[in-house]
């Protein structure tokens, strides 16, 4: 097998059974290495558990860890078995995995602390947005800048700066960041960047300044990816451990179990989860070879799995800016004062739009794991066309009372805001950040989020001459239409991946496009017709894809043996 057929997949890990807390074997050989070092590698995991414990304590002496030789020796058996069925556990641990499988949300306390602060470094980006949103209604005016044509170019541009300089610079030095610094400083070298520039942009006195001051903040949002959230996340990092996988990619297994342990409720758990990631680690680095980091930014555009994942990654990326969320993000309090507010409303408006988002993104964390991801935003893309074009037909209203005349508009706007908030704007990151196999998550990720800061940058930057020329009228019914180009792109590209494993995300990306699309227009777009158009309640769903495609291989693999 070729090394790009390798490639072709993710390394050959095992699939978590959320029933005993295992990880078994993979089911496919043409997702790993050779079918001889397949089956090698099976008999040994499978019928040879001594080898199992016996490279666990190996690798604890190699690393000096040997007090913890034995509790890794069985923790490999629970990554292996479940802990049911492995011997010599203590009851306290047997315990603690016990109360794990049915508390999915129990975790000791700096668990719970690394991801409010991880929260904390993704409203430093929110922070800066709303923050170059209000400053729209006083800026233009302030630096002579408040005038149509060039000048409408020129607030564009200052509100575009942060994106373009995340996506075109701070995407692309994550890696080299993280590679030096660590995770922990690349976060405290942003932060304090994130911190620095609104300083900065308070004391500019031209559009330069300001434009200047708003470029360095956008490295720090791209390598992150506002002063208040940005100091805290500054000073807070440092109390949080390093992350386990970046220790162990140079080499410091102690010090990485000892973090992976402290995100833990116990060590049974740590040590299960810190030694099954290093072996799925040196599977890796057995895969890639010695390529390089650009061999693998390449493989995401030549590979085929590779390329469809990103097909629907960079798909939900780029929709997220084409369904219009960020002409209401970066221009709201413009918009609303606009139509008739005040400064002052126009703030407390955009105030009530940020707290939708925040309200109805709950109900997405459910719903993304239950309804699905390609699901929500088939269903919400049109919801969110309606209530757009409703919103910009609303602005052609010039008579009446002030509340008649801004109420429609607030309210489709809101409206607009609600079904992105149950859809696209959950998805999208989450989205990105599985369907990559492992080795080209780092990769896939800077070229995901290059997409979308830099869609976000050219929104920005086009929609002050935008309203000119088309009206603002014009501009709500081009995004709303763009939704309607976005609904097709991910009907065609995004396919379903909740509740999969990585090796079910494998066998779904795995599927030729031209397969997908006939099973989707063929077999399941006229059962949805026929059930929720004619309300046909005994059409036959069809099976999904994943099941057709796992029944064929393990037909052929009984035929096989």
């Amino acid at each position: 097998m070729s090394e790009k057929e390798l490639k072709n997949g993710s390394p050959p890990h095992m699939a978590h059974n959320e029933k005993d807390g295992s990880n078994s074997p993979p089911l496919k050989d043409e997702f790993g290495p050779d079918p001889a070092r397949r089956a090698s590698v099976a008999m040994n995991i499978v019928e040879n558990p001594l080898r199992t414990v016996v490279d666990a304590e190996a690798f604890c002496n190699a690393n000096e860890m040997g007090e913890h030789a034995a509790l890794f020796g069985r923790a490999a058996l629970v990554a292996r078995d479940g802990f049911h069925n492995v011997p010599g556990l203590t009851e306290d641990e047997r315990t603690a995995l016990e109360y794990e499988k049915g508390h999915k949300w129990h975790g000791p306390m700096m668990l719970w602390y690394s991801i409010g602060l991880c929260a904390i470094g993704a409203a430093t980006q929110g922070w800066d947005q709303t923050g170059s949103n209000g400053a729209n209604l006083s800026f233009p005016e302030e630096f002579g800048i408040a005038g149509g044509g060039r000048d409408a170019w020129i607030v564009g541009l200052v509100n575009s700066i942060i994106f373009l300089t995340a996506g075109l610079i701070g995407a692309w030095i994550v890696d080299p960041m993280n590679k030096y610094l660590g995770r922990r400083g690349e976060i405290f070298v942003t932060a304090a960047c994130l911190t620095a520039t609104p300083i900065g942009s308070a004391f500019a006195r031209s559009w330069q300044g300001l434009f200047a001051a708003r470029f360095v903040m956008g490295i720090g949002i791209g390598a992150k990816n506002a002063f208040i959230p940005s100091f805290i996340l500054m000073l807070g990092i440092w109390f949080c451990p390093e992350s386990p996988r970046w220790l162990m990619k140079n080499k410091r297994n102690a010090q990485g179990f000892k973090s992976m342990n402290t995100l833990r409720a116990h060590p049974i758990i740590g040590a299960r989860d810190y030694y099954y990631s290093y072996v799925l680690y040196q599977e890796e680095l057995a895969l890639v070879r010695g390529d390089s980091y650009f061999t693998r930014m390449r493989d995401i555009f030549t590979v085929p799995r590779i390329r469809r994942a990103n097909y629907g990654a960079s798909t939900v990326m780029i929709a997220q800016q084409m369904c219009g969320i960020n002409i209401i993000s970066f221009y709201s309090s413009t918009i609303f004062r606009n139509v008739g507010y005040t400064a002052t409303q126009a703030l407390y408006a955009s105030l009530g739009y940020g707290a939708i988002q925040v309200v109805f993104t709950i109900p997405t964390l459910f719903l993304i794991d239950t309804q699905g991801r390609r699901k929500l935003t088939l269903i919400t893309f049109p919801l969110m066309c309606i209530f757009l074009l409703a919103a910009g037909l609303s602005l052609l209203k010039t008579t009446g009372s002030q509340g008649a005349q801004i109420g429609p508009v607030v309210l489709f706007v809101y409206l607009f805001t609600i079904m992105y908030s149950l859809g696209e704007g959950p998805v999208a990151f989450q989205y990105s950040a599985e369907v990559f196999p492992t080795i080209q998550r780092e990769q896939g990720m800077s070229w995901a989020i290059f997409i979308n800061n830099t869609f976000a940058g050219i929104l920005s930057l086009t929609f002050p001459r935008m309203t000119e020329v088309m009206t603002p009228t014009g501009a709500f019914g081009f995004y709303a239409g763009l939704n309607l180009i976005a609904w097709f792109m991910i009907f065609c590209f995004v396919r379903e991946t909740k509740q999969l494993t990585l090796e079910e995300i494998d066998q779904v990306f795995n599927i030729p496009t031209k397969t997908f699309l006939a099973y989707e227009t063929k077999q399941w777009l006229p059962w949805f017709i026929k059930r929720y158009v004619f309300f046909n309640k005994s059409a036959e769903r069809p099976a999904p894809l994943l099941e057709k495609v796992q029944e064929e291989k393990a037909m052929l693999r009984s035929q096989l043996q």
